[in-house]
This record gives structure tokens, C-alpha cells and sequence, in this order.
């Protein structure tokens, strides 16, 4: 079975593309390396012992994805492609809408043309309305606060809309929680490419040394020590959610959405603490004004993943942080 990855060079793409290859999947990889680089496959096909082909190519380019298709005997698409920033969607919210919504709906339309019916999206926890009410089910009302999160939730609607037209689409939706972490071996992790917009790649800058302190926004929340709480899970585990989504759709029709977390939340300052043991460093901290758009709490109630994909995040926090920690010191400038 052939494997298309779009976004396969990125900080998840490259630990899916490494499942897959150590699940016996064939793989196919497109990228326009505009927030990721080479460097990341090349570790994978070393750390896998296999080669694949790997496409500099912005999805917006529909004949030459479709010559892709066309070489390739591609089964299904694992769909990580798009801009990921919260801030930056506030900055250029335009750009965000064209990226990230037009280039899926040209990978649907040469899907379509090519009789390929299977797909895994990666969708977010941003999409869900904010809520006083913990964990968060798949049921939860949808209203995304952010563009990248209305980019998400309009996806997410557009590929139910797909299903309604043609059964014949299987479609699995994950909405991830929080990745951190990295592959047990360092060779692969999160590259910040510049100033890190997520805590744990600053966080772990700030251990090394590259930046003097981290900055957490709001320490004045209704949580257990006033900062934000969230559900970290770690890139591995997310990694084989893909893949048991994956291996659900042989035999189940449908479109189905399901929550990657762990089910548990941390706050900010027990994450630095976490981190401060592992590393045996001092974090150094300045606690500032909350972001607008920030919730207090948001973990996923990840019971139907459980039940129906046969999945569930094995790693815990300090795992999460080892291997964070083993990827920064080993390379202490990304990629």
C-alpha cells in the first residue's frame, strides 16, 4: 500500500513518515519546504534503512501533483500540509486562508480524478469552542478563535461535504491536542526554523542556553496554579494514530473524527518543571499578560480513539520532555 504524505518533511510528518516505513507502508512525500528541510527525510530513510520519493511541490501545482498520482500507485494521502501558526494566521490571516484551504481543495480535486478515496486530515484542537467544561469529546460544539483554527474547522467541513456527494470517500479527521517530544533517538524533532512560536522548542532554547528566560502568558487562570493547562502528547504516539487510522479504513466506509491527546492536563509551570528535572537546568521565567484567544484548560476526552481506532498514548510528561531535551542537545540548531 502507497502512501502519499503531504507536509512529510515537518516535525510530524517526519516521525508519520517513519511509522509508516517501519509498518511496511510504501511512501510518497510532497513538501515545499517552506517551514521544514531535506535534512528531516534524509535522517528518515537512514533511521528506516529505506528510500522514497520526495517532491519539492507546492499542492496548489495541480498538474504536477497529478503527474505524481500518475507515477505512483498512491492508495491513500495523509494530509499534513498547511501553515501552522496562531500568531502568524492573526498577522496574515489572507495568505493563511489561500494556503491551507485552496491546496486541499486541489489535492480533492486530483484525488478525485485519480480514484483515490482514502484520506487522514490533520485537523486541531483550536477548532473547538472555548468551554469551562473538561475533557473535550469529538461532540463538542465547533468555533475555532483563531484563522489557523478556522482554517482547520472550514476543512473539516468541506471534507463532510465530500462524503455527503460520494460514499465512496473514506475519511478520517484527527484533531490533535498538543505534540511535544521527539523520537527517542534525537535523530528527529521539532526545528523552530527562527524564534519558536510553541513552549517546549523555546523552553528547551532556554535550558541550552539560547535564550535567557521563558516568557508564560498569565499565571492569573482558574487552574490548579493559575497558568494554562493542556494536553501534551507526545509525536511518536501521534505518529501511530495516523497509522491505526490508517489500517481502520480497509475495512470501514465513512467519515469519522477522532481526538489525539492523553487525556490528562498539564499546566505551563508543571511542564517547566517537568522539563527543569530532565535537563537538570534551571528555567528561568517572566510571567507576562495573557494572550488574547488563550483558554484556561483544554485536554481531550480521547475514549472513542481508545474504543474504536485501538489506540492510546503510551508516553507521559517526562518522556515527552526526555526526548525533547535528547533532540535540542543533539542538535542545538535544528536541522
Amino acid at each position: 500500500m502507497a502512501v502519499l504524505v503531504t507536509g512529510g518533511a515537518g516535525y510530524i510528518g517526519s516521525h508519520i513518515c517513519l511509522e509508516l516505513i517501519e509498518c511496511g507502508y510504501d511512501i510518497v512525500v510532497v513538501d515545499n519546504f517552506s517551514n521544514s528541510k531535506f535534512e528531516a527525510l534524509r535522517r528518515v530513510m537512514e533511521m528506516g534503512n529505506q528510500s522514497f520519493p520526495v517532491y519539492n511541490l507546492d499542492l496548489h501545482n495541480q498538474k504536477e501533483l497529478s503527474t505524481i498520482f500518475d507515477r505512483h500507485s498512491i492508495d491513500a494521502v495523509i494530509h499534513l500540509a498547511g501553515y501552522k501558526s496562531v500568531r502568524d494566521s492573526t498577522i496574515d490571516p489572507i495568505n493563511y486562508y489561500w494556503n491551507n484551504i485552496v491546496s486541499t481543495l486541489t489535492l480533492l480535486e486530483v484525488m478525485q480524478m485519480q480514484d483515490v478515496y482514502k484520506l487522514v486530515f490533520s485537523s486541531s484542537a483550536t477548532v473547538y469552542k472555548a468551554s469551562d467544561k473538561m475533557p473535550i469529546t469529538e461532540d463538542y460544539p465547533l468555533e475555532a478563535c483563531n484563522p489557523y483554527g478556522r482554517t482547520k474547522l472550514i476543512i473539516e467541513q468541506l471534507l463532510k461535504d465530500v462524503h455527503d456527494s460520494d460514499p465512496n470517500w473514506h475519511i478520517t479527521i484527527l484533531r490533535y491536542f498538543n505534540p511535544i517530544g521527539a523520537h527517542k533517538s534525537g535523530r528527529i524533532g521539532e526545528d523552530s526554523n527562527g524564534t519558536p512560536n510553541n513552549l517546549v522548542p523555546y523552553l528547551s532554547n532556554v535550558a541550552i542556553g539560547n535564550y535567557p528566560k521563558l516568557y508564560i502568558f498569565g499565571n492569573d487562570y482558574p487552574t490548579k496554579d493559575g497558568t494554562g493547562v493542556r494536553d501534551y502528547i507526545h509525536v511518536v504516539d501521534l505518529a501511530k494514530g495516523h497509522i491505526r487510522a490508517l489500517s481502520r479504513m480497509e475495512d470501514m466506509k465513512g467519515l469519522e473524527v477522532f481526538n489525539l491527546g492523553t487525556g490528562t492536563g498539564y499546566s505551563v509551570l508543571e511542564l517547566v518543571k517537568a522539563f527543569s528535572q530532565v535537563s537538570k537546568k534551571e528555567i528561568a521565567y517572566t510571567i507576562t499578560s495573557r494572550r488574547n484567544g488563550d483558554v484556561a484548560e483544554c485536554y481531550a476526552d480521547v475514549t472513542k480513539a481508545n474504543n474504536q481506532l485501538g489506540w492510546q498514548a503510551e508516553k507521559d510528561i517526562h518522556e515527552m520532555c526526555q526526548d525533547a531535551w535528547r533532540w535540542q542537545q543533539q542538535n542545538p540548531n535544528g536541522y
